[in-house]
């Protein structure tokens, strides 16, 4: 299958803040070929296709949760939010490395969630929309 890349949805409003997190045009996107490749500004995370468990596309959220880079106290799990109307989180069967963090799952805030969705669904990967229950 080829690569395909997914540009963050990132909201008016949140542009000044991800500045902070080097968040411009162009360089917040996730890309799946091979590797599921997330670049958010000055973060990156990357692995294998293979080592992706499952998929769910969930939201909306509050803004103040949901925007710039974020790791959840209780899971671990990282954000890379740009906009709370959404995002897809993805689960790793072995971790992945961010900096000197170990990352259990990834929440990413792609402007087309359902088109993520489907292009890990046709990799084999499990999933499901939890916003349709």
């Amino acid at each position: 299958m080829a690569a395909q890349q997914f540009p963050f949805r990132i909201g008016q409003r949140s542009r000044p803040l991800l500045r902070l997190f080097g968040v411009r045009t162009g360089n917040a996107f996730v890309v799946v070929g091979d590797e599921l490749d997330a670049h958010f500004g000055f973060f990156r995370i990357h692995t294998p296709v293979t080592n992706i468990a499952s998929w769910r596309v969930e939201g909306p959220w509050h803004w103040i949760t949901a925007i710039g880079v974020r790791r959840s106290v209780r899971h671990g799990d990282v954000t890379f939010g740009g906009s709370h109307r959404g995002g897809v989180r993805v689960d790793f069967r072995d971790t992945v490395r961010l900096g000197r963090l170990r990352v259990p799952a990834l929440y990413v805030t792609v402007e087309d969630l359902e088109g993520l969705a489907a292009t890990l669904a046709a990799r084999g990967i499990p999933g499901e929309d939890a916003r349709r229950r």
